[in-house]
């Protein structure tokens, strides 16, 4: 792993750190946000998963995190959202192939080789980050937005016991049934659309839900709405009598805007459940 910076912020450090992966076969970089608090020993960490065209900078600089993960005590993880670099399978539209992994790993050509996003933020990013960091690895939990926000929800829900706590901003909720997934998982999954069930947040909520406490904020005015089919997952949240908040906020659009000003609310909703 090689130190690519380290800046002082809110008496914590943010670091941006390069290794090779070996779930993607390529040089990975992440982000990370340590509290004050890990100089004594391990702190509870949070995941952020980032949408489509992001890397990890995106939600690092924009998101407004780091003040609130200070206060709470909260490590955060900053992962990027695909392999990328000289050889990697790559397309045109902005929705597929780098910047586009959507947490997923490819079985197809040209993308099996490299695109192993799954894989990467559930075994091999947190296998470096807990033998290099002091983070405390019984005290997770998970958020994202958009395309991060679908990485979140359904890792949550593939993992029992592994996150103490689950929120989205704007997810994409039904990717079986809009053309923000369809698309996605035909190119690395395939036609068998079997497949695709395990990557699907409402699918997933039908099935499994979710044993612990989530948070899901929705803008009315997103311009990608209908994409995202909120309506399906919370839905689903009401046939199962999942436990949890689906927070549809008046006005707000999709952007970087969107959640920093609900930042403070969703961290806030983690420390509760991690320090609880």
């Amino acid at each position: 792993m090689k130190t690519l910076s380290e800046n002082r912020c809110f008496g914590g450090m943010q670091g941006v750190y390069t290794h090779r992966s070996a779930a993607t076969g390529t040089d990975m970089t992440f982000g990370l946000f340590l509290p004050a608090e890990a100089e004594d020993g391990p702190v509870p960490v949070l995941w952020f998963l980032s949408g489509l065209t992001c890397t990890h900078e995106n939600a690092m600089v924009k998101a407004g995190a780091q003040r609130w993960a200070a206060e709470m005590g909260l490590a955060l993880v900053f992962p990027d959202t695909s392999p990328r670099g000289e050889g990697v399978a790559n397309d045109a539209a902005f929705d597929l192939g780098q910047g586009a992994g959507f947490y997923v790993n490819a079985t197809q050509s040209p993308w099996a080789p490299q695109f192993r996003m799954w894989d990467y933020v559930t075994e091999d990013l947190p296998r470096i980050l807990f033998n290099a960091f002091p983070l405390d690895e019984g005290a997770q939990a998970i958020t994202g937005h958009s395309m991060g926000g679908h990485g979140a929800l359904t890792v949550a829900m593939s993992f029992p016991g592994r996150f103490a706590s689950v929120s989205a901003f704007a997810p994409i909720c039904e990717p079986c049934r809009s053309d923000w997934g369809r698309k996605q998982f035909t190119a690395y999954l395939g036609a068998d659309e079997a497949l695709w069930a395990p990557h699907d947040a409402t699918a997933l909520m039908r099935r499994y839900g979710f044993d612990g406490p989530m948070l899901i904020d929705q803008g009315t005015a997103d311009q990608f709405l209908d994409l995202l089919r909120p309506e399906a997952l919370a839905g689903a949240m009401a046939e199962r009598r999942q436990g949890g908040s689906f927070r549809m906020q008046k006005g707000y659009d999709h952007s970087y805007f969107f959640i920093s000003t609900f930042m403070e609310d969703h961290i806030a909703f983690h420390a509760s459940a991690l320090h609880g």
